[in-house]
């Protein structure tokens, strides 16, 4: 089924009103949907090199509006909504233990969900049921969800196919140096301060 759900999104790309199922898909995936936006940004900016910084905005603007769906399932939905889209995900039991630290660390954790592959719609439902300051969730999710979506479109832009090729290629190195150096600056940061 995810594989299903995965070309059709894919699709989507190649249609007239590709930047409205990019501004759709990135609006429901900031919330509850299972495949990234960066599904339909790979193909589109490798069609329309041009459109690259347009594209990305389209996804920045689409995901922190959906960032703010998913806050007001935590926020007003958590029992009803919220708890099975966590526990889909299989972040049931973590996601109690991870709520002590929470609003110490909220910008930083939505910064780093907005701009990793980790599900960012557990971190913005978790923002809503933990009642995280709302312009502190609204300036990270901007900034991580625009870094992520511009860098995207800037290599592609720069590089076109082989950057593609190479992301896909290293994906999982790509993103286990980027948690290595995350953690490592959460280390730096409490020992440091």
């Amino acid at each position: 089924m995810l594989r299903r759900l995965y070309d059709w999104t894919l699709s989507l790309s190649a249609r007239p009103g590709a930047l409205w199922a990019l501004a759709a898909i990135s609006f429901i995936e900031s919330s509850i949907f299972p495949i990234p936006p960066d599904v339909l940004i790979v193909p589109m900016v490798l069609a329309a090199r041009t459109r690259a910084w347009t594209i990305a905005g389209v996804a920045t603007l689409a995901s922190v509006l959906g960032g703010f769906a998913g806050y007001a399932i935590g926020y007003f939905l958590f029992q009803e909504l919220g708890q099975p889209i966590i526990d889909f995900y299989g972040y049931g039991e973590a996601f109690e233990e991870f709520r002590a630290r929470y609003n110490e660390w909220g910008f930083w954790i939505v910064a780093a969900a907005g701009f990793t592959p980790f599900p960012y719609k557990v971190i913005t439902i978790a923002s809503g049921a933990f009642g995280l300051d709302l312009l502190t969730f609204a300036i990270a999710s901007a900034v991580s969800r625009g870094a992520r979506f511009y860098v995207v479109a800037a290599l592609l832009w720069k590089f076109g196919p082989p950057i593609k090729a190479f992301i896909e290629r290293y994906l999982g190195l790509l993103t286990a140096i980027f948690f290595v150096l995350l953690i490592g600056g959460f280390v730096a940061i409490k020992y440091l301060l």
